[in-house]
């Protein structure tokens, strides 16, 4: 099992003193987000699957390559339709991830990224641990943006919105045999009934869509977008 999966929860299991398992690579957010490249440089770069065969001739990776096997999924990912109440962009530069926020939120709207924290790292970190909660904090979003890292020759985000309710948490976990903290942030979809049987969700819970809501850790280089805590007060 790939174990980049195991992140998946119910919304039961957030309760102190839980213990699950998860899996939190060894990567931070400082790796990817400075690697964004200016609007100028993404524009001038065609960001297409019909394209692929340019694009590996460009960054000189062989058709069968893994790098290939992974700009062709990013692609295709990129260009399949939303879902139902989805709105959903591949944000290959700072410029475009920002407007699409501001198309989101609306321009006159404050917010901030949340992402997870490594406080402690063992030597064996990056493997999956079994981890206790203790804290659970939820955090009002009265809307939120997720942006996920994707595989690709340079640094593209995912960034989705969705109009059904999720709710965003900071979660205090601490390793059940190492020395392991972290401040995760967690995201719950409260209705999952427009998403694909086949999500990969269903499969690790084993449930179907719409019967649950699904939640999910975010690894330290992905985030999520939301309202300033002062704004959501005052609004």
């Amino acid at each position: 099992m790939d174990p980049s999966l195991i992140v998946f929860f119910f919304l039961d299991d957030l309760k102190l003193g839980n213990t699950i398992p998860i899996y939190f690579p060894k990567r931070e957010l400082s790796d990817s987000l400075p690697h964004l490249l200016s609007k100028e440089e993404a524009d001038s770069i065609p960001f297409s699957l019909q394209q692929l065969p340019h694009l590996l001739h460009l960054f000189s990776f062989s058709h069968d390559s893994p790098q290939a096997k992974a700009m062709e999924e990013t692609l295709e990912e990129c260009e399949r339709n939303p879902i139902k109440g989805e709105t959903k962009i591949c944000a290959t530069s700072s410029e475009s991830m920002y407007q699409f926020l501001h198309n989101i939120f609306g321009p006159d709207t404050p917010i901030e990224s949340l992402s997870t924290t490594h406080l402690k790292r063992s030597d064996d970190d990056g493997r999956v641990h079994k981890y206790t909660i203790t804290g659970i904090k939820e955090i009002p979003a009265p809307k939120m943006v997720a942006c996920h890292t994707m595989p690709y020759a340079y640094t593209v985000f995912y960034c989705h919105y969705q109009d059904s309710e999720s709710r965003v948490y900071r979660v205090s976990l601490t390793a059940v045999t190492e020395t392991n903290e972290v401040e995760a942030i967690a995201v719950c979809h409260m209705d999952t009934s427009h998403w694909g049987r086949t999500h990969v969700a269903f499969q690790m819970l084993g449930v179907e869509p719409g019967s649950t809501p699904v939640c999910h850790f975010f690894p330290a280089d992905n985030f999520v977008w939301v309202p300033t805590l002062s704004h959501t007060q005052t609004s």
